[in-house]
């Protein structure tokens, strides 16, 4: 039995002008699983979550969210949908509470008051809600964004890196919570440029310019790279870094602490390119390429096709 889908979209595209911001980018996020979206920043992104919610048409493109229409039933998606944009939008001279309470009457929520305490309650905020907004620290204000996201029950939850700024424990904290809700059946779909975020989702994609590159688990995502990499330790690493990188066959070196990652596509030739430097003062070992040398390469060599 084919398991349903709160998102299933094909083509979506979306230009300004000559500029073509998202490129016929097909997805599927199955309901209840929290889907990482990731890509640099000016890859779509944020243009492509504000498609799905109805905030902006798209050129070309159709499919369903929550079953409705993506591009003629808009309205309908937007009110089982919560939003949570990257820039913290709510009103700084209002406290917490009615911050919610203005919320909740946008969506003409019944039993309102009640509803607010609630969800006052559910995150935390009760013994702060007549702080003002503006006076919360990054993460009360993440959490003040996210009460307001839920508090008309949504099915789909949109985050625009939604922990960008917050200290590691709100980080921490703030991920418990999307699992709770996933677990009790929330569909989340969210972008992050955290390495530990996106293996903390059930499944990722990953954008750039526009195109969608790769898209599956994380172990789908690192394989379908086909990417050796090798950890070296030793001396002087920066001065090894600037001669590896002449060489043919190192796709990329990245720093990783006291070691190096050394990174390509073809196995033979990297192993070629680093033979030279093999010697005693190094130490050479080769290693399993992680989700972060896959999403660098991604950075490095887009490519025009996305995975299968």
């Amino acid at each position: 039995m084919k398991e349903e889908s709160a998102i299933d979209v094909r083509g979506m595209t979306k230009r300004f002008g000559d500029r073509t911001v998202v490129d016929h980018v097909d997805l599927n996020v199955r309901s209840g699983e929290i889907f990482g979206f990731l890509g640099p920043n000016g890859s779509g992104k944020t243009t492509f979550l504000r498609m799905l919610c109805g905030l902006l048409h798209a050129d070309e493109g159709s499919g369903q969210c929550l079953g409705h229409d993506v591009i003629k039933e808009s309205e309908a998606i937007k009110r089982e949908v919560g939003y949570m944009t990257q820039r913290f939008s709510f009103w700084e001279d209002l406290s917490i509470s009615e911050n919610l309470d203005f919320v909740a009457r946008m969506y003409d929520i019944k039993n309102r008051r009640q509803t607010v305490k609630e969800s006052l309650e559910h995150l935390g905020l009760s013994k702060r809600k007549d702080q003002l907004a503006g006076h919360l620290s990054g993460g009360w204000k993440q959490r003040l964004a996210l009460a307001a996201c839920l508090i008309h029950k949504p099915r789909l939850l949109l985050l625009d890196e939604p922990t960008a700024g917050v200290d590691p424990k709100a980080r921490r904290d703030f991920w418990d919570e999307i699992h709770r809700l996933a677990g009790e059946g929330l569909t989340v779909l969210v972008t992050t440029h955290y390495m530990d975020e996106a293996e903390r989702c059930h499944r990722l994609a990953y954008i750039s310019n526009g195109k969608l590159l790769t898209h599956g688990t994380v172990a789908e995502v690192i394989e379908h790279a086909h990417l050796t990499t090798w950890s070296v330790s030793g001396p002087d690493l920066p001065k090894l870094t600037e001669e590896l990188r002449k060489r043919p066959g190192v796709g990329q070196t990245v720093a990783f602490g006291n070691v190096m990652h050394v990174s390509g596509d073809d196995a033979a030739k990297l192993k070629e390119a680093i033979a030279p430097f093999q010697k005693d003062k190094y130490q050479w070992h080769e290693i399993e390429s992680g989700l972060e040398d896959v999403f660098i390469h991604l950075m490095d060599t887009p490519k025009e096709e996305s995975s299968s």
